[in-house]
């Protein structure tokens, strides 16, 4: 009988002391809340970051393969960006080092080395029977896209992103036939210290072209990016861009002659538009921009 009446009297108090609570918090809400802090509770992500837009990526169930094929995409290297270049070469040339083009096709990369990002390894490219050693990787590949979401883009838009800039990067070919059509749940850069840009890019990707991802797949890259909470999205600059000028040259476009610091060299222009922009057309040979891949017959004159 004494220790029923202790259990009863326990429990009064804990009544009591619960309401007690309850009022200084603000009620059974604010208690509920109190009770709950530090519990399954989560931080929003900061916004700019490859987290923040992940979660903003419908999440879904891959759509059927049927209808694939990489005719879908369009022409294969495609000049989008009408630089007078194909993609590919665009990109062997923004993502290595010591390039040499050839002397009878100033867009054709003829060799050049490549630290490779999946690897990472130096790779020695040249152009001919062993040029498959490097290869132009779509990060989001074109099967993956097909699945989740690019059946129902018009066709201008699935060859814009079979060849977008930033969709594409050099790699090691083995290293790229075996990755095939993964998608981060499946497959991830050996070298762990590229994996938080990879997935940034695949996300950027995606968010660009309104494609959404699987469940598996959020979660493999949530995992990836909990690694880096800070990785920002890559910048998104609508084609390969210029190439890297001097150290301590001016800004690609500025006007030749405006004093800039101990330099005023301009980076090469990425394409005729830029250039006619800047106010620097016709291009010569020498000029402040010059780019030799803009010269298509080789004169010494681009742009005119």
């Amino acid at each position: 009988m004494r220790s029923r009446v202790g259990v009863v009297v326990a429990v009064v108090v804990l009544l009591v002391l619960l309401v007690l609570l309850a009022r200084s918090v603000g009620g059974l809400g604010g208690l509920g809340e109190l009770l709950g802090s530090g519990q399954g509770s989560t931080q929003q992500a900061p916004a700019g970051t490859a987290a923040a837009a992940l979660e903003r990526l419908p999440v879904k169930g891959k759509a059927p393969k049927t209808g694939y094929s990489r005719e879908q995409f369009g022409q294969a290297w495609h000049d989008v960006d009408a630089n007078g270049c194909d993609t590919r070469d665009d990109v062997l040339a923004r993502d290595m080092t010591d390039v040499v083009f050839s002397r009878d096709d100033p867009c054709q990369v003829a060799s050049g080395v490549l630290v490779d990002p999946y690897t990472p390894k130096e790779i020695r490219f040249q152009r001919g029977p062993r040029s498959s050693e490097v290869q132009i990787d779509h990060l989001v590949a074109l099967s993956d896209a097909w699945q989740t979401g690019a059946q129902q883009w018009s066709a201008d838009e699935r060859e814009q992103f079979a060849n977008d800039p930033l969709n594409l990067l050099a790699v090691d070919g083995p290293l790229n036939s075996a990755k095939g059509d993964g998608d981060a749940a499946t497959w991830l850069p050996p070298n762990k210290g590229f994996r938080c840009q990879y997935v940034a890019r695949q996300i950027a990707v995606k968010t660009k072209y309104g494609a959404w991802v699987t469940q598996a797949e959020h979660d493999a890259m949530s995992d990836v990016l909990d690694t880096c909470p800070d990785q920002r999205l890559p910048r998104d600059d609508g084609g390969v861009g210029p190439q890297p000028a001097p150290s301590g040259a001016a800004p690609s476009g500025a006007p030749s002659g405006e004093p800039s610091g101990a330099a005023t060299s301009t980076a090469p222009y990425a394409s005729c538009s830029a250039a006619k922009a800047a106010g620097a057309t016709p291009l010569h040979s020498g000029d402040p921009g010059w780019n030799p891949r803009l010269d298509r017959d080789g004169d010494g004159v681009a742009c005119a």
